[in-house]
C-alpha cells in the first residue's frame, strides 16, 4: 500500500470499473461488485486489494496470496487462491499498470508563478503554467499550457516547451524544442554543447556545436541524464521514447519512436537508432553506427557496428545473442579445463 503521505488513492472502484478500465475479462471467483481501494505486491495484497501476476517465478506466491483481485494470463487461471477475483488479460502487466494509474492519477498542476521565480519580460507563459521557487525563465523562452517548471529550473533563452509538460527541480535547457505532455525528472541536462573537438598535437581545436535538441510528444527522461545538442544537424529524441536515469546521449543522435534506454547508456554521436529500440543497462554505442528498428541490446554490452532490425545482440563486441552465448559457454569449458589440469 502506498505511503498516504506521498501518494493520495482515488480509489475505491469496483472490480467491474476496472475491467473496463483496463480492458481485462473476469474470471475467477468473478465478483464484478467486490470493492478495491487500493494496488499490493501479492505477498503483502489483502482483500480490498489488487495485484497481479506477470512472471511465474511469483507463482507460489500467487497461490498464497490474500488479494481480493489479481491481474493474470489465462494460463494462470488454474493456480489462482481460492476466492479471488482474476481480471485476465494477454498483457497483465499492463493492465496492472493502467489499474494503478486509475486508482493513484498524475497530481494535477497548481497553476502559479512563485515570488522568486525570475521570468524575462519576453517570455511567453501559457494558460494554467505552474513555476516554482527559484526558477529561471530566459528571453523569448516559451511554456505551454499546463506546464510545470519545477524549483531552481533554468529554461533557457529561446527554449520552447509543449502543453502539459512536467519539469522537475534543477533541470537546465536550452537549445532544445520540447513537445507536449514530456516528462523531464530532477537534474536533466539537455542543449548543453556536443563533445566536438578537431584533435590535433597543438592542442585540440573546439567545433562550434550550432544544432538543437528535438524531443517529440509523451517523452520520459530519468534523473541526472544529458542529451548533447548537434553540432550541424539536430539531436532528436523520438515520440514515447523512455529513457532511464543516468544516460548519456551525444550529438546529432537521433533516437526513433517507443525506444527505450536503460540506466547508464551511452550513446555516442551522430549514432541513429530505429523505432523501438531497447537498451540494457550500461549498454555502450560507438559513433556514427544504424540500429535497425525492433533491435535488442542486452546489458553491459559495446555495441561497434551496425544492428540490422530485429536484432538482439549482446557482449562486447556485441554479437548475435546466440553467439554470445556459445562464446560465453566455450570460455566457461576452458577456464573449467584449465582448472583441472595439474
Amino acid at each position: 500500500m502506498a505511503d498516504p503521505r506521498f501518494f493520495r488513492a482515488a480509489g475505491p472502484f469496483t472490480v467491474g470499473e476496472v475491467a473496463r478500465a483496463t480492458g481485462c475479462e473476469i474470471g475467477g471467483a468473478a465478483r464484478t461488485d467486490l470493492v478495491l481501494d487500493d494496488v499490493a505486491p501479492l505477498e503483502t495484497a489483502g482483500p480490498s486489494h489488487l495485484s497481479f501476476l506477470a512472471n511465474p517465478r511469483y507463482g507460489e506466491a500467487f497461490a498464497a496470496s490474500s488479494a481480493g483481485a489479481v491481474c493474470v494470463l489465462s494460463a494462470a487461471v488454474a493456480e489462482a487462491p481460492s476466492g479471488a477475483t482474476l481480471l485476465i488479460s494477454s498483457d497483465p502487466y499492463r493492465a496492472f499498470a493502467r489499474a494503478a494509474r486509475l486508482f493513484y492519477p498524475a497530481t494535477p498542476v497548481e497553476p502559479g508563478i512563485a515570488s522568486s521565480a525570475v521570468i524575462a519580460e519576453t517570455a511567453r507563459i501559457g494558460d494554467a503554467v505552474a513555476i516554482g521557487h527559484h526558477a529561471v525563465i530566459e528571453a523569448g523562452a516559451e511554456i505551454g499550457a499546463g506546464t510545470s517548471i519545477g524549483i531552481g529550473s533554468v529554461v533557457g533563452a529561446g527554449v520552447v516547451i509543449g502543453a502539459d509538460c512536467r519539469i522537475a527541480a534543477h533541470v537546465t535547457l536550452s537549445h532544445c524544442l520540447i513537445g507536449d505532455r514530456v516528462t523531464l525528472y530532477p537534474g536533466v541536462r539537455i542543449g548543453q554543447d556536443g563533445f566536438g573537438f578537431a584533435p590535433g598535437r597543438g592542442g585540440h581545436e573546439k567545433v562550434p556545436q550550432l544544432g538543437r535538441v528535438i524531443v517529440e510528444d509523451d517523452v520520459e527522461i530519468g534523473a541526472n541524464a544529458t542529451i548533447d545538442r548537434g553540432a550541424l544537424p539536430d539531436t532528436t529524441i523520438g515520440a514515447g521514447s523512455m529513457i532511464d536515469n543516468l544516460v548519456q546521449i551525444g550529438h546529432n543522435v537521433v533516437i526513433g519512436r517507443g525506444c527505450v534506454l536503460v540506466a547508464q547508456t551511452g550513446i555516442s554521436g551522430s549514432t541513429r537508432l530505429g523505432d523501438f529500440v531497447m537498451v540494457g543497462g550500461q549498454g555502450g554505442l560507438a559513433g556514427h553506427l544504424t540500429i535497425g528498428d525492433g533491435a535488442r541490446i542486452g546489458a553491459k554490452s559495446g555495441v561497434m557496428r551496425d544492428i540490422p532490425p530485429g536484432t538482439t545482440v549482446g557482449g562486447i563486441p556485441a554479437v548475435p545473442v546466440v553467439q554470445w552465448h556459445r562464446q560465453t559457454a566455450m570460455l566457461e569449458r576452458l577456464v573449467k579445463k584449465k582448472d583441472k589440469q595439474p
